[in-house]
């Protein structure tokens, strides 16, 4: 959904706007799953059991409120106010006063408006990844239902990497444009100060889903043909020790739909496949949430970007990788025919290289020196060693100057050294005029006075010399492309290893576990870990604000660390669920087979001519044999899906040779 994409490239602005920390943000995220946990079993159980479609509608319905709930902050919180042109931030030693406490309106409040605002995108979002795809499972053939999830699915991560594109380019805009004029703004996108237009996102994905809503309601409970496809699935169950089901028990009218509920729990939670399928996606879903939601925030940090380009970068991974991994995982069941051990293999092969693509996460950048914070002042960086300082420091440069440490305006001096405003540079002297501002007479900054300066420092924070991005971007797209390509498989797993029945209700218990143990603790783990890497925090009187500067290299082997853990979970789970699986007695007699074997099969054939027209005729089920493409008999049983009233009364004067059999969409064709 283009929302996700939305609330993950604004985090950082949304924390410099209202002042927040990466756990709190991470809350924020975490809402969404929540939601979907608390409405996960009534709206897959009830739903499958009523008109999918039409809660279909309500849910994208829902989303759209959600989102403006989400954009409602910027029009109730007043003009952001950055700081204003040199307001404070030049040395004045002619200022001799005690630092008073001036926080202003306190927005972190607003962190509640958006934690409303992703509960609502949750709830919403549950029946489209539960309901929607049952949906398209029981109306698909099954060999192509996986080709069109996987299309749903790659969709469902082309509109977040679309959210990141759009998002981006939105953040670029000033974040008041719509009541201030934009030529009066002082400062850039490359400032630390810069909040952009964050909010308009929601409001055009508000509008589109309550346009897409009305239509989505009005599709039929079940599509023409989709009784067939329901029996053919119904041989790939997991096989149990007693055939009797939930289903059964509400035919015989003994218990209430209160025990039904539990009865199917029981069965899901005894299926060992099902449930380490579950824990699989959960290490998956961790990952995945924390990835979407801080990765912007990452390569912001670490290559020293624009927040919005770091977004664009993202996205521009994000589609080819999320949305091609997803597609290219359904294509491969379609392609050769998985069964679900087949299914199951392919997850755990495209997990575990995945595990050694993680190690991306050693690349990172150094640090660039900031006094006061990572080197001392006075220190000149190719004599020093970037080290914490633990509580910022000051100075004897700086401390006749009466700086104030809420207005955070970094500058970059000509010995590389960045600063945390003019102010603590010990500058003096501001020419507004140039682009960007150039400051002078800076007593801190290290220079030498035999060489005239035309400028000691400059507005913004100092480059870095890193250029490991190129190298970083494609690795990290390989993790996301292993990733969406056992996603769509993994889903199609879980389908096929539980009964028709208990379908909508297992995704409903596969999404509680996967979002209790993953995608809820997900971004609220990435945000501490984050946090904990932060080397100096924003000072709002008693209270501490958002992040201001992170050590590069923790962050990086903290992510890391994350990964690989969250990467090899994952592997060995795929591992245990494929050793436990048993097929379901129905279809125990038949040969999974190889993609070389996989051309022709599902052919039935019905070899009727003039020297077996007694046979057939005295026989009291036509005799049907599966045929692979070496013509080996694999199985004699009477087939349900092929009617048995097949026309024995044959001329005898004519000898021909008859076939029927059923395509890959589920259609009847005869050959003769």
């Amino acid at each position: 959904m283009v929302v996700n994409g939305f609330v993950n490239v604004v985090i950082s602005n949304i924390e410099r706007r209202y002042g927040l920390t990466s756990t709190e943000t991470g809350t924020v995220a975490s809402c969404y799953d929540i939601a979907s946990v608390l409405c996960l079993i009534p709206i897959s159980y009830f739903g499958g059991l009523g008109c999918k479609p039409r809660y279909l509608g309500i849910g994208v319905f829902i989303m759209g409120v959600g989102s403006l709930v989400f954009a409602l902050p910027h029009f109730t919180s007043g003009s952001y106010d950055y700081g204003g042109e040199n307001d404070g931030l030049l040395c004045d030693v002619s200022v001799n006063g005690t630092e008073t406490c001036t926080s202003g309106p306190n927005l972190q409040n607003y962190r509640f408006v958006f934690f409303l605002g992703q509960l609502l995108h949750g709830a919403g979002a549950t029946p489209l990844y539960t309901l929607g795809v049952t949906y398209l499972d029981e109306n698909l053939p099954l060999r192509s239902s996986s080709m069109y999830i996987g299309i749903f699915y790659a969709f469902a991560i082309v509109g977040p990497a679309i959210g990141y594109l759009a998002g981006g380019a939105f953040l670029d805009i000033y974040v008041d444009f719509n009541s201030v004029d934009s030529s009066s703004v002082k400062i850039t996108p490359d400032s630390p100060r810069w909040v952009g237009a964050w909010w308009v996102g929601f409001l055009i994905t508000a509008a589109l889903a309550f346009i897409v809503a009305f239509p989505l309601g009005g599709f039929p409970t079940s599509l023409p043909g989709s009784s067939q496809y329901r029996q053919e699935r119904e041989k790939e169950v997991y096989k149990r020790k007693t055939e009797e089901t939930p289903k059964e028990t509400e035919q015989k009218g003994i218990k209430s739909k209160l025990l039904m509920i539990w009865n199917s729990v029981k069965v899901l939670l005894t299926n060992p496949t099902f449930m380490f399928l579950n824990l699989a996606a959960a290490c998956e879903g961790n990952i995945l949430a924390g990835f979407a939601t801080f990765t912007p925030k990452f390569i912001e940090a670490q290559f020293s970007l624009q927040s919005s380009m770091a977004a664009q970068f993202v996205g521009y991974a994000a589609i080819p990788a999320g949305g091609g991994g997803t597609f290219l995982g359904g294509y491969l069941v379609k392609k050769f025919n998985l069964r679900v051990r087949g299914i199951i293999r392919l997850c755990l092969g495209v997990t575990i290289p995945c595990v050694f693509f993680c190690l991306v996460f050693l690349v990172h950048c150094d640090n660039v020196p900031f006094a006061g914070v990572n080197i001392k002042y006075g220190e000149h960086p190719s004599n020093a060693t970037l080290r914490f300082l633990g509580e910022f420091e000051t100075s004897r440069c700086n401390n006749d100057c009466d700086c104030a440490v809420d207005n955070y305006m970094p500058v970059c001096g000509i010995d590389n050294v960045m600063y945390y405003s003019p102010c603590h540079a010990g500058c003096r002297i501001s020419d507004t005029q140039k682009d960007p501002e150039v400051y002078n007479n800076c007593s801190c900054v290290t220079h030498d006075t035999n060489v005239k300066q035309e400028y000691m420092a400059t507005e913004g924070k100092c480059k870095g010399a890193c250029n490991l991005l190129p190298l970083f971007m494609p690795i990290f797209a390989l993790v996301m492309l292993c990733t969406f390509t056992a996603s769509m498989p993994a889903l199609s797993a879980t389908l096929r290893c539980v009964p028709q029945q208990e379908r909508s209700f297992a995704l409903g218990i596969q999404w509680i576990i996967a979002r209790c143990l993953g995608s809820i603790p997900g971004p609220i783990l990435f945000g501490k870990i984050i946090d904990l890497t932060c080397l100096l925090w924003q000072k709002k009187c008693t209270e501490d604000g958002s992040c201001f500067f992170y050590d590069n290299k923790q962050m990086s082997y903290n992510l890391l660390a994350v990964s690989l853990c969250g990467k090899t979970l994952s592997s060995v789970f795929f591992l245990l669920a494929l050793l436990l699986y048993k097929q379901s007695s129905s279809d125990t007699d038949s040969v999974e087979k190889s993609p070389a074997d996989d051309k022709n099969t599902n052919k039935l054939s019905i070899k009727n001519n003039t020297n077996s027209v007694d046979t057939l005729t005295t026989s009291v089920n036509d005799e049907i044999f599966m045929t692979n493409s070496r013509g080996d008999v694999n199985d004699n049983r009477p087939n349900p899906l092929v009617k048995n009233n097949v026309n024995s009364d044959l001329d005898s004067k004519n000898n021909y040779s008859e076939s029927k059999y059923i395509t890959d969409d589920g259609e009847y064709v005869t050959e003769m």
